[in-house]
């Protein structure tokens, strides 16, 4: 039976009871818009698939930065390539305007001549070795050399006297928990290790510290990652070795309490340097003064090529302005695309841009950030009101037939966190990928091009893309 005859038959029969029919009238017609719209809306998101997998550019896209520019750490000539690589790869799309925000970045500089060893019974064993960001020099051209003692923790380190510190190097040994599933939860379990260690073992007298890499994976890759000192006197050095390398350590240590290790780090760092945020902007046919802010850093560690960290978020965000511009999508809202500066030691791409957008008297609504790697796409992290929320879980019905379920409250990403400061109600939504392999490869040489899988990051593209045209089109309005 048609829709029709089933409208005639109500309206008749509402007609006979002295009914009122404008109100049912309205209410049929309403439901038969929604589920056009729905329609639509499934139309549109299966045409952003198809474009995505059949014709996607990011794999190739991420290539050439790879290969072409490689690792680009703050304040390296390597980022300024890619901040023009990204303004050109931008502007080759045709949005309404390319433009840069200029930033002021650290510039940590990483000697190649890190080393570190320690002896064991069957002789020297030379370590896995890499700075973390931010770390001083050993200080001379010779070795820091002394005993080591091994703790699992800041908290460990907490109940020990001075005295079983002072003139030693501090070993943080605390692994990932395995039994955790999602493996960003792991990560934040033990990365204030990284982060706070060297600052906490000095008050004590270390002479340096040691740092089990931020991984599940278990091999020789050393990760580096961003670490702080609150007194720059009172600095120590610090590294970061391999989970293969800490493993026999810590086995080493409990056979030989007197074992001694030798560090020698050459890095330094130097004044600030120039940078840019890259930002690509087409106008909202309808809320023209409303924003919508879609992005990744462009920076890395200097360790392998930054693939998946994040070179697989920037590749998507400029894919999915790609895809907006193929499939002819007009948002309503005006969207940026934005290549982020200097996310990984100092965020300061991040407050530059939304301090420009508070000082500009900008509405932004909400915002996407790509910054888990190129893996299979599983939904997103929320972080907004509990009505935005709840508005976008609806969609989910739409996209779940593309293997994207999960829409929870949870972090969306360093650099659109600081659009909070201008609206504390901004709807923010981090890309959620699988996380079983990203700290394999995270600050560490295994990030190469090589590990990212073309299909992986073609569908992540594509889920940014269709969670964009949703929101833009069925919310905020």
């Amino acid at each position: 039976m048609s829709k029709n005859i089933v409208l005639l038959m109500l309206l008749n029969q509402c007609i006979y009871m002295n009914i009122k029919v404008i109100a049912l009238i309205s209410c049929l017609c309403y439901g038969n818009h929604a589920w056009s719209q729905k329609a639509d809306d499934d139309k549109i998101i299966r045409q952003i698939y198809d474009e995505a997998l059949e014709n996607g550019y990011a794999h190739e896209d991420l290539r050439d930065l790879c290969k072409n520019i490689g690792a680009r750490l703050s304040g390296s000539k390597e980022l300024e390539e890619a901040v023009i690589w990204g303004e050109q790869t931008l502007a080759a799309l045709e949005p309404d305007s390319v433009y840069k925000q200029g930033v002021l970045v650290p510039n940590w500089i990483r000697s190649k001549k890190e080393t570190g060893y320690f002896y064991s019974t069957t002789g020297r064993v030379n370590m896995d070795l890499s700075a973390l960001g931010g770390s001083v020099s050993t200080g001379t051209n010779n070795f820091l050399s002394a005993k080591v003692v091994e703790v699992q923790g800041l908290e460990d380190l907490a109940k020990m006297d001075t005295n079983e510190i002072k003139g030693r190097f501090v070993f943080f040994n605390r692994p990932f928990n395995e039994k955790v599933i999602n493996t960003f939860h792991a990560y934040g379990s033990c990365v204030d290790q990284r982060w706070g260690g060297a600052n906490e073992a000095a008050k004590y007298g270390a002479i340096g510290v040691f740092v089990r890499s931020m991984t599940n994976a278990h091999d020789h890759f050393a990760h580096t990652g961003v670490m702080h000192y609150e007194n720059l006197d009172k600095a120590i050095p610090a590294a970061a070795i391999s989970t293969e390398t800490a493993n026999l350590l810590s086995a080493q240590l409990k056979n030989d309490s007197t074992l001694t290790a030798y560090m020698k780090l050459g890095c330094y760092t130097k004044d600030d340097a120039e940078s840019h945020n890259v930002i690509a902007e087409i106008k909202g046919t309808k809320y023209p003064e409303q924003y919508i802010t879609i992005g990744a850093h462009l920076d890395s560690w200097d360790l392998g090529e930054g693939a998946h960290d994040d070179g697989a978020g920037i590749v998507q965000t400029i894919e999915v302005l790609r895809i907006f511009k193929t499939l002819d999508i007009r948002p309503k809202h005006s969207i940026r695309f934005v290549l982020f500066t200097n996310e990984e030691n100092g965020a300061r791409g991040a407050r530059r841009y939304a301090e420009m957008a508070d000082r500009n008297n900008e509405t932004h609504i909400a915002a996407i950030e790509s910054d888990c790697g190129g893996f299979s796409p599983r939904g997103f992290n929320l972080d907004g009101s509990e009505k935005d929320m709840s508005r976008i879980k609806t969609l989910r019905e739409i996209l779940e037939p593309y293997g994207l379920y999960y829409f929870e409250k949870g972090h969306a990403g360093v650099d659109i966190g600081p659009l909070k400061n201008e609206n504390p109600d901004i709807l923010l939504m981090g890309l959620c990928p699988d996380s079983q392999r990203y700290f394999d490869y995270h600050h560490a040489d295994s990030d190469v091009f090589e590990t990212v899988n073309r299909r992986e990051l073609e569908l992540g593209a594509a889920s940014m893309a269709s969670l964009l045209y949703l929101i833009d089109k069925n919310m905020f309005n």
